[in-house]
């Protein structure tokens, strides 16, 4: 094939982002949408970058030495860069590249001034926008400087900032390749940049547009503050108007200059409002071409608006698809699930599967339309109250909403009577024996599909698994599995309200569930301590985990050592119970523990480190014995009350009901997790079948299909390769998301605010789940593989599902950017008797690893020592 070392913008189409760049493709795309006007020009292709860069064998050793820097050490990326950079702007442009480009400026007109601006193949993409990553010059004059700033672009995709960026967001720096567009300049009386959505908010019926005078440099720059209007529905709904002291203007002879504004003019607007509203309805129409909302570089030029370039928003949320055009409001799953990472395909389209209620998926999360419960007076009131008991953020964030009074429309209440959710009406008989016997139904129905789900395969194993999920679902919505779980919260919620109302006492139920019988995830974490206590005798073994261990074959190799056998046992058990948990559960395409028990090996050595043999078993009886002395104090202050006898019955029977059901609040998400473990196996048994057969390029391809798509893979023997790709591109740029709480369909993103006067200056506000105060080294652990905790270390994570609790018996205390009172981590950490404190935004960047901290696990706030 040919190369084309240059092409004319007009012949380039929003298709060709590997020829000529993301900013090229798009400019091109805009050049050809009737009444948008964008600047002549063309653009020196990624060809030509090829042809440069072959032309240098010592870029490749340097590119290899980038590949192998510490991603955190700016200092060597900064060396590396710059030597890379001067490599390439060091070399002539060859003959026939350098005629391409004169021909080119000849035909555009040789002396005219021109933009020339890097336009990279990973740049302006919907996944990565690479915005101010490489360089842009302006106003430049005449062939020879034209040719040298090409040069100078191409160098540009090794900014410092540029590899940085690149490093992370996965993107290998030799399949990236730089394009240059050369545009004729156009000198605007004013110019700046148009966001087709709030680039705050999300709100995507909210454009807003900053503007300036002169050359759009000066806003870039942070020269000028700019006036910004804000503009909806057609009309200008607020503006600040900025003094402008300075703008940058072109030069007869090249290049730009700083100008001072006449003092008349400075404080004048840059833009009328009908020129806004008429800049915002172009803005519309490209983000309508471009499918997304779009972040638009705009000059005024006369009465003209001259589009210089136009890239997504990359940083907004997505909004799920609602399939008509009325308002909506979502409620994020993850948040409630302990999960807020993003989940592949085949994860969502299981959860969604087999979920009791239906979900809606955007930017690799899930979410619950809560519409109709927030448009009914007495449903409404029902959600907020469940919503502010688990997570007081997601009740303000749905309150700001409902106080706009025209986005939620109101509805009349249901007819009275019925049953309540789950099918509950009575409540249960406070008897142990209710527990055991949902656990036993619970087991009998999953030994049935682990033994039947063996032998299915193909299409008949599709068929057999849409069945497993409606048997999933009988067992959970069991209406006494429903009775129980409320139980045990229901219980909880009176006695914290009743304790603290009359005797002055809060969150007393944190010490009163102490080591309550039956709960499976507290009991996994205990577990652990017991694996430890196999191990720790035996220091080879000990030895051999310290000097680390892959995930296939150590088991094996340690059993050859004295005492492995002993070792290995031990840890097979333990996987034998849990294996089927990790991080992230929910997404069933996440490794666990059975698949990788190396996870695992981090924890058991800080257990054998700093705990003593017996430690399980001693944990579980001094809870145990705590709550029995202050249910013993509480009943007897109780009883010297005003009608004391009454509250203290009252009270004695709601501690026995907190400790009989409270346990059984962890063990649906146990049911599921096994269930889904052996939906997994089967489903990566089939997997390996198709890569076998030469259908798959690999097994982990799957992850990116849904549970249907991956059905009709079995079926036609076919895989759509290219819908791979493109769903691993996109989950990686989900992986830079934060999904908030709570999303409107207008893009709107909430989080909530706590709105409390009683936190000290500099403290972080959150949720109090486990009471108490501990002071501690603060441990910052985004992984838990990463863990490597000490004695009265604090952790600090994003969010702790079940499969971090192993982490939690070598723990003082627990601070977490994500939970609510009744989220799994909140559970297990007043189990153990933990101070904690939940839903701190930002809470793992505002405090660093190894600073000493307060928590106070009983008002809920942390305060930062040092």
């Amino acid at each position: 094939m040919t190369e084309q070392y240059v092409l004319d913008l007009q012949e380039v189409d929003g298709s060709q982002v590997a020829v000529v760049g993301g900013k090229g493709a798009h400019l091109g795309s805009l050049s050809r949408m009737e009444g948008i006007r964008v600047p002549a020009g063309f653009c020196v292709t990624t060809d030509a970058y090829r042809r440069v860069v072959e032309s240098m064998p010592s870029l490749d050793a340097q590119l290899d030495q980038l590949s192998r820097v510490d991603p955190d050490d700016q200092e060597a990326i900064r060396t590396l860069s710059a030597q890379i950079r001067q490599t390439i702007e060091g070399i002539a442009v060859p003959d026939e590249l350098a005629e391409a480009i004169t021909g080119a400026l000849a035909r555009s007109g040789e002396q005219a001034a021109y933009a020339v601006r890097s336009s990279a193949t990973a740049e302006d993409l919907p996944t990565a926008s690479f915005a101010g990553q490489q360089d842009t010059y302006l106003n430049i004059v005449g062939p020879a400087a034209i040719l040298r700033h090409v040069s100078r672009c191409w160098a540009s995709l090794f900014t410092e900032r540029a590899v940085t960026y690149r490093r992370r967001n996965g993107i290998d720096h030799r399949t990236v390749r730089m394009a240059v567009v050369v545009q004729q300049m156009v000198l605007p009386q004013a110019s700046g940049i148009l966001f087709t959505a709030d680039p705050v908010t999300g709100n995507r019926t909210v454009a807003t547009l900053d503007a300036g005078f002169g050359l759009g440099e000066a806003l870039v720059s942070g020269l000028v503050n700019p006036d910004v209007f804000t503009v909806r529905h057609g009309e200008v709904v607020a503006r600040t108007i900025s003094a402008k002291q300075r703008a940058v203007h072109a030069l007869p002879a090249g290049g730009t200059r700083e100008v001072a504004i006449d003092a008349q003019r400075q404080e004048q607007p840059a833009l009328t409002d009908a020129q806004a509203v008429r800049l915002v309805e172009l803005g519309r129409r490209i983000e309508a071409h471009f499918g997304r909302p779009q972040d638009i570089e705009w000059c005024l030029v006369g009465d003209d608006f001259h589009i210089v370039q136009s890239r997504p928003i990359t940083t907004l949320f997505p909004v799920p698809e609602s399939g008509d055009q009325e308002n909506h409001v979502y409620v994020s799953v993850g948040h409630q699930q302990m999960m807020t990472d993003p989940m592949k395909p085949l994860g969502l389209s299981m959860w969604q599967l087999t979920a009791m209620v239906q979900m809606h998926e955007a930017g690799g999360r899930l979410f619950v339309d809560v519409t109709r419960r927030l448009a009914s007076p007495a449903s409404r009131a029902a959600l907020l109250d469940l919503m502010g008991r688990g997570d007081p953020l997601v009740r303000d964030a749905l309150e700001t909403v409902l106080e706009r009074e025209d986005f939620v429309p109101s509805l009349p209440d249901a007819p009275a009577g019925g049953p309540r959710a789950g099918g509950a009406s009575d409540p249960v008989e406070t008897d142990p024996a209710v527990v055991t016997g949902l656990i036993e139904r619970s087991r009998a129905s999953l030994a049935a599909l682990r033994r039947d789900a063996r032998t299915k395969s193909g299409a008949e194993l599709f068929e057999f698994l849409l069945e497993a999920f409606e048997e999933q679902k009988r067992v959970l919505t069991d209406p006494l599995n429903f009775k129980a779980i409320m139980a045990g919260m229901e219980a909880t919620w009176w006695l914290n309200d009743k304790l603290e109302e009359w005797l002055g006492e809060k969150n007393a139920a944190d010490t009163l569930t102490l080591s309550a019988p039956g709960n499976v995830t507290s009991e996994m974490g205990l577990a652990l301590l017991d694996v430890a206590d196999v191990i720790r005798p035996h220091r080879e073994v000990v030895a051999f985990l310290e000097g680390g261990v892959g995930d296939d074959g150590f088991l094996d190799e340690m059993a050859k050592l004295p005492g492995g056998t002993e070792a290995r046992g031990a840890i097979e058990a333990y996987l034998d119970r849990y294996g089927m948990r990790c991080v992230g559960e929910i997404d069933i395409t996440r490794p666990r523990w059975r698949e990788r028990p190396g996870t695992l090996v981090p924890v058991i050595l800080d257990h054998v480190r700093n705990f003593e043999p017996g430690a399980a078993r001693r944990r579980f009886e001094q809870g145990r014995q705590q709550a029995q002395k202050k249910e013993q104090g509480v009943l007897s202050r109780l009883r010297a009350l005003p009608d004391g006898e009454r509250k203290a019955d009252e009270t004695k029977g709601m501690i026995d009901r907190v400790r009989t059901f409270i346990g059984y609040r962890e063990y649906p998400k146990y049911d599921i997790i096994s269930r889904y473990f052996v939906y997994k196996q089967a489903l990566f048994a089939e997997a390996e079948r198709l890569v076998e057969a030469g259908v798959l390029a690999e097994k982990e391809d799957v992850s990116y299909l849904t549970f249907e798509e991956f059905r009709d893979v079995v079926h036609s023997k076919q895989v759509d390769d290219r819908l791979v790709q493109q769903r691993k591109d996109a989950f990686r740029s989900y992986q830079a998301l934060t999904p908030p709480r709570v999303l409107t369909s207008d893009g709107e993103a909430l989080s909530g605010a706590y709105r409390r006067d009683d936190v000290p200056a500099g403290a972080l506000a959150g949720l109090p789940v486990s009471t108490g105060t501990v002071e501690g080294r603060a441990r910052v652990i985004l992984d838990m593989a990463d863990a490597d905790l000490e004695a009265g270390d604090i952790l600090v994570t994003t969010f702790t599902d079940p499969s971090w609790s192993p982490l939690f018996v070598g723990i003082a205390g627990l601070v977490t950017e994500v939970g609510g009172l009744m989220t799994h981590g909140a559970v297990i950490a007043r189990e153990y008797g933990l101070p904690a404190v939940v839903g701190v935004e930002q809470a793992t960047r505002r405090i660093r690893d190894g600073q000493r901290i307060r928590v106070h696990g009983t008002d809920g706030y942390i305060e930062i020592l040092d």
